[in-house]
């Protein structure tokens, strides 16, 4: 798997990565020693199909699961020795998280709902930084409207301003278009490519669409909880500059 000379240039790195889960018919293996390198300013997109371990593999990044063995350094930090409200700290300091779907807080309007995550992180101005980001995704005039009053489009939007508002060095986006139609999602994923260039924020990208796979500067591909293919793409639109890369175990 693909390594890096120089560690100042890491975002990411999994080493001998595992994930287990207990089950009544005996152990459930997710991830089998998986080794990943990610520079930073890489746009990386990550496929496979359904149960490969592409979900799992980014809430570990995300701090959100622990894994089962292995190493992981996010931006220089061990996460396996941080306790829950230090991971949690960490996430609202450096992390941003896109799902497909969405994870708005209902009775909570646009506004708040990126605002509560820069609240936690104890930013006084959270309310102004959370406008100026709900602005950037065209959303400046719809602070006050819930959830429910938005379309899927517009919600995806408030995800993404709520994702980049703590302006995070890591952008962590799983299937960010699987719940919008064809013309919406591009919308979307224009939106996304355009702020983490102007964010000059790490990408890793989970998705099925070869196409949007491709406009990352690389596509790694799961299979059984392992890597099976790490490849750099040609012409790839949305690629940020990468990292100084070398082969590796």
């Amino acid at each position: 798997m693909s390594s890096a000379s120089d560690l100042d240039d890491i975002m990411i790195r999994l080493d001998e990565l595992v994930l287990t889960y207990a089950n009544a018919a005996g152990p459930v293996e997710v991830l089998r020693g998986l080794d990943l390198a990610v520079g930073r300013g890489e746009t990386v997109s990550v496929v496979g199909p359904s149960g490969s371990g592409k979900s799992s593999m980014m809430m570990i990044m995300a701090g959100l699961e622990r894994a089962t063995g292995g190493r992981v350094q996010v931006d220089g930090q061990e996460l396996g020795g941080l306790d829950e409200d230090a991971l949690a700290r960490f996430r609202g300091e450096r992390i941003g998280i896109v799902f497909q779907d969405f994870h708005l807080i209902p009775t909570m309007s646009a506004l708040e709902n990126v605002a509560v995550p820069l609240e936690f992180a104890g930013r006084r101005d959270a309310f102004d930084r959370a406008a100026t980001a709900l602005q950037q995704v065209g959303l400046g005039h719809r602070l006050g409207h819930y959830p429910g009053q938005l379309s899927g489009g517009e919600q995806q939007r408030v995800a993404l301003a709520r994702a980049f508002a703590v302006k995070p060095r890591l952008l962590l986006a799983d299937e960010p278009t699987g719940n919008l139609d064809g013309m919406t999602g591009e919308k979307v994923i224009e939106l996304l490519f355009d702020l983490t260039v102007d964010h000059e924020t790490t990408l890793v990208l989970i998705t099925h669409d070869p196409g949007l796979a491709a406009r990352c500067g690389r596509t790694v591909q799961l299979a059984d909880g392992r890597i099976v293919d790490d490849g750099r793409n040609s012409g790839a639109a949305g690629a940020a500059p990468a990292a100084k890369l070398a082969a590796g175990a």
